[in-house]
């Protein structure tokens, strides 16, 4: 549309300062004709915008006027507020800035869409660090529309979820405080008879949002109840040492999948081709995808996991002979 790139001009030149045309068409995929029309637009509206001609000019904004960002779009307005963890902003030291540049956000954009974003910033939490032993990311699920529905109409949420630790599918009626992002995998926070309670998108059978409105405790929100539920995990120990090597073509892929099984220390380098890691494990069984990297990858202790895991590879040899 014609306005929202009217607008992206607008805003590329207040923050870039003087732009080519050539430049300004590439970004906006439109033709250098289109950009100079828009130019012509943006100036017949009162924007103190001009061209400078040469092998040094573009387009530019007279200095020192500045624009709002009333041309957002709701959904604009919303993605927003779609937080990273608190955790994130803190480790950068931006924690404090972080909170002063969205109050100033808000208060720059339309009215009418302020409640939506502020209503996203607390129920939807991106955590960008996986969580040790859990596999990459995933689909959230074909039900993931109803765990929206919940979270953003306070409805309670009646699920049919297959659990993890024995694999029964069990019915739950819940209270959403709202959606976390967790490295790629979707995770509903939510009360269940009062107690908080985590549950996978993707183990999911159904979801439907109820008529209901929804019960949460006073006084928490989706952050609270959430570094609660993610301190119950994160400090669950890991008393198996695992030492490997890797081979150092695939080091980059396996510390994708394993930088979080990384025990305290430097990685050590060996002259053959190959890096020595430390890793914690918290079983025998949560170190067994060590063995999906095939032979770039060699366990050297324990001995105990190095016969589970020859075991293992004897029995796939064995199944595909």
């Amino acid at each position: 549309m014609r306005s929202d790139r009217l607008l992206s001009i607008l805003l590329l030149l207040q923050t870039r300062g003087q732009l080519p045309a050539a430049e300004l068409a590439e970004r906006l995929e439109v033709s250098v004709r289109t950009i100079m029309r828009d130019v012509e637009a943006l100036s017949s509206a009162g924007v103190p915008v001009y061209t400078v001609r040469g092998p040094q000019g573009g387009i530019a904004l007279l200095p020192g006027y500045r624009t709002d960002v009333t041309g957002l779009t709701a959904d604009e307005s919303r993605a927003l507020f779609v937080l990273m963890s608190g955790s994130a902003h803190a480790d950068l030291g931006l924690g404090p800035a972080l909170g002063s540049a969205l109050r100033k956000v808000m208060a720059a954009l339309p009215a009418p869409h302020r409640p939506d974003a502020d209503l996203t910033s607390r129920r939807i939490l991106i955590d960008p660090v996986r969580w040790r032993g859990i596999p990459g990311p995933s689909q959230p699920g074909p039900d993931f529309a109803a765990f929206q529905q919940a979270v953003f109409a306070d409805r309670r949420l009646r699920l049919r979820y297959r659990r993890g630790r024995d694999n029964s599918v069990r019915t739950y009626t819940l209270d959403p405080y709202g959606l976390v992002n967790k490295a790629g995998v979707w995770y509903l926070v939510a009360d269940h008879r009062g107690e908080p309670r985590l549950f996978r998108t993707d183990r999911a059978q159904s979801a439907t949002a109820l008529a209901e409105p929804v019960q949460r405790r006073p006084g928490q929100e989706l952050a609270d109840v959430w570094e609660i539920l993610r301190r119950r995990i994160d400090d669950i120990p890991a008393p198996l040492a695992v030492t490997v090597r890797v081979r150092d073509e695939t080091l980059p892929l396996f510390l994708r999948f394993h930088a979080a099984d990384l025990a305290p220390g430097d990685p050590s380098p060996e002259e053959s081709g190959w890096t020595r890691l430390e890793l914690r494990f918290r079983s025998l069984y949560a170190a067994q995808p060590l063995l999906s990297f095939g032979p770039d990858v060699e366990v050297l202790a324990p001995d105990n996991l190095r016969r589970l895991l020859a075991d293992t590879a004897a029995a796939i040899t064995a199944l595909y002979a």
